[in-house]
């Protein structure tokens, strides 16, 4: 009788921390999944209620504007939080090592979040948190303007900056790169279309308030 009383007892306690976690748990998922409609600013943040805050924050502290943040994260993970470059094939089809360390929302290498870090003070950041993420990407393009003279709201060499790094776009590196001067028209084009998108919803967003239907 004792026995049965014990395993009844486990049992209860078994369902309670499960309809305890098991809410948490979707809300973890729901919060770290992409946005829907990712082509679309305001429904990006309309969805994302805490991300405009956060890319606001970026842009007043560093002035790298909200749409050229969003046109950098589309294209670097289209949002995924934990996205990491494809891993090589060993003979075609075994996974083999992946192309680099680069991690997030912004894919980030190790090494250059290392440096931001360190020179931010931002010791506890995460490449997988958005508002960590946006503030890596406004303090880098803040680098890119004193180092290389690239204006904050220039997208396109932005992006290539970005992607080839300060040292290879000085250099030139992406003049013979006709598939990366391509991505970034690309970003430039999105970084536009969501300039527009977020000029008709910005009322709404900084007043909290919102008539999309998400």
């Amino acid at each position: 009788m004792s026995s049965n009383k014990t395993y009844f007892s486990l049992s209860i306690q078994l369902v309670k921390t499960a309809t305890i976690c098991l809410p948490l748990v979707l809300m973890s998922a729901c919060s770290s999944s992409p946005p829907r409609n990712t082509a679309n600013a305001c429904a990006i943040f309309t969805e994302k209620d805490d991300w405009y805050e956060a890319s606001q924050d970026a842009f007043e502290k560093w002035g790298v504007p909200v749409h050229v943040q969003l046109a950098i994260i589309h294209q670097e993970s289209h949002f995924k939080h934990d996205a990491k470059p494809p891993r090589d094939k060993l003979f075609w089809f075994i996974p083999w090592f992946r192309k680099s360390s680069a991690y997030g929302y912004a894919q980030v290498k190790d090494s250059t979040w290392d440096w931001y870090k360190e020179k931010t003070g931002n010791r506890w950041a995460d490449r997988d948190d958005y508002e960590d993420a946006v503030d890596f990407i406004g303090w880098y393009g803040t680098v890119t303007q004193r180092t290389l003279g690239i204006s904050k709201w220039d997208a396109y060499n932005q992006y290539l900056a970005y992607h080839e790094g300060h040292g290879g776009y000085k250099r030139g590196t992406y003049k013979k790169k006709a598939w990366l001067v391509k991505v970034a028209r690309k970003v430039d084009n999105n970084a536009k279309r969501y300039r527009t998108q977020i000029g008709k919803c910005k009322d709404e967003l900084e007043s909290g308030w919102s008539l999309w239907p998400f």
